[in-house]
């Protein structure tokens, strides 16, 4: 992917609504339409932030930047600065351009992150339900070509089975949102092989080494928690080294956090400090004054 160039605007969050305040970004990349996005969190003075680059849920067809405000806003208050971006959604933009366009602007973050987060600032990847299948598969990808590299990834409530057969999805009892995430599957996937490409499922991957560190997220009543359960289960066999957690308070996750209500998701005085710790684990050690 060429270089890119991104144009800052002003506008911001409207304040006291329990979200992080961001300005908008239009990211231009090479023969790509224009990259909605926005950046929470600011870089201070003589500190370096993680960097993170977060993809939004909705099945792959729905949702954009206000989709993704929830765990964007999380994430931000843990201490990084996050470029959320709005993909192109399939069927329009079936498999895989919405990765072209993740991993381009994974890409211009990385190249621009003293400037965003500070000097040497780690770049990370996160993402929800579908957004947490292109953090995966964008990981495998920057693992691949060995650019750039990634300190973490976050996957929480991550849509990772095709065939949305796990247990816990079946035993959901809303057919009308279980019906949304196979519907999602059928149009971005444009043919049967693509259930078989790893960056198109990830959870399916044969080859895992390698991949950043990984915090998964889930709770006890998320129908993803078997996949994301099993994708955790893989990695740590792989040597990657991966941090699973299962909430067990009631979370709704993932529609709670696809939910674009100005109002903070009940489960963030949980979450936050547990970004914090991961982000903090693995932040550049700090050199000893001479």
């Amino acid at each position: 992917m060429s270089a890119a160039t991104a144009t800052l605007s002003t506008t911001a969050a409207p304040q006291g609504n329990g979200f992080a305040s961001w300005r908008e970004t239009v990211v231009e990349l090479k023969g790509l339409a224009p990259v909605p996005t926005r950046i929470y969190g600011d870089k201070k003075r003589g500190q370096v932030a993680p960097l993170v680059v977060h993809y939004h849920g909705g099945a792959f067809t729905a949702g954009g930047l206000d989709c993704g405000v929830k765990l964007a806003s999380m994430l931000a208050e843990a201490g990084a600065v996050v470029v959320s971006i709005a993909y192109p959604l399939a069927p329009a933009h079936p498999f895989p351009q919405a990765l072209d366009v993740g991993y381009g602007v994974l890409e211009w973050a990385f190249k621009q992150r003293s400037k965003l987060a500070g000097t040497g600032a780690p770049v990370f990847l996160a993402g929800e339900e579908a957004g947490g299948n292109l953090a995966a598969a964008t990981a495998l990808i920057a693992r691949d070509r060995a650019h750039p590299a990634l300190a973490g990834q976050v996957l929480v409530s991550p849509m990772l089975d095709p065939c949305t057969g796990m247990a816990s999805v079946r035993e959901f009892n809303c057919t009308e949102t279980q019906g949304k995430w196979a519907e999602g599957w059928r149009n971005y996937l444009r043919c049967p092989q693509d259930a078989t490409h790893p960056y198109a499922v990830p959870g399916g991957s044969l080859r895992l080494a390698g991949i950043a560190p990984t915090l998964v997220l889930t709770s006890s009543d998320d129908p993803m928690r078997d996949e994301a359960r099993a994708y955790a289960e893989k990695l740590r066999a792989a040597g990657v080294a991966v941090e699973f957690e299962m909430l067990t308070p009631a979370t709704g996750w993932p529609n709670t956090l696809l939910a674009s209500e100005p109002m903070e998701c009940a489960c963030a005085a949980v979450v936050r400090p547990r970004l914090q710790s991961f982000f903090a684990a693995h932040l550049p050690a700090k050199k000893s004054a001479e």
